[in-house]
């Protein structure tokens, strides 16, 4: 028998940023009948771009990450702002962090960051083909390095652990999914 969902007894917001928000609700398990507090992470769509080069360069950004205390080496995304849309957002995003812009962008779905505590999705697009348009135009809160690598070496990256953001690996896994038996040459020409 399928699991069934959970009954929401009450929902109390609390303060956050646009980014981010908290919800307390209070919820009855319907196989114990039994009342639990959870906890919930609510936050607008995000957005995440594989931008690639006509030679076949992805544009990734390294940057800092606050949760970890690190670096990490990503592909451009960001949050989906009131009245955009997901590829709004992603055009948005790819020019302000890297300076590049893109013809087209090509859907390549979404996925739900972390469906446990979080609310919200994350969209994934690919833009081939892109040109650099101009410098980065980054907010108070990024400091970000463009780098551009060969798409062949992303999964022998993501497979020793140069490239680890969950969300970034899901990107690639979906985009690897997508294009599986396309030469590389051709990915941008036939996107």
């Amino acid at each position: 028998m399928a699991p069934k969902k959970w009954t929401v007894l009450s929902s109390e917001r609390w303060n956050g940023t646009h980014i981010v928000g908290f919800r307390k609700d209070r919820v009855v398990s319907p196989r114990t009948g039994r009342e639990h507090q959870v906890f919930v992470l609510e936050s607008p769509a995000w957005v995440n771009v594989i931008p690639i080069t006509a030679d076949n360069q992805v544009v990734l950004v390294r940057q800092y990450r606050h949760g970890i205390r690190d670096l990490t080496l990503e592909i451009p995304g960001g949050v989906v702002d009131p009245g955009d849309s997901p590829e709004e957002a992603a055009r948005r995003e790819l020019r302000e962090e890297t300076g590049y812009e893109a013809e087209r962008l090509v859907s390549l779905g979404h996925v739900q960051p972390n469906p446990a505590i979080q609310n919200n999705l994350c969209y994934t697009f690919l833009a081939p083909g892109v040109r650099r348009a101009g410098p980065p135009h980054l907010d108070d809160m990024e400091d970000i390095q463009v780098v551009t690598l060969p798409l062949a070496r992303i999964p022998e990256m993501i497979d020793r652990g140069e490239i680890r953001h969950a969300l970034i690996v899901a990107a690639f896994c979906r985009f690897f999914l997508r294009y599986p038996d396309q030469g590389l040459d051709t990915i941008v020409t036939t996107a």
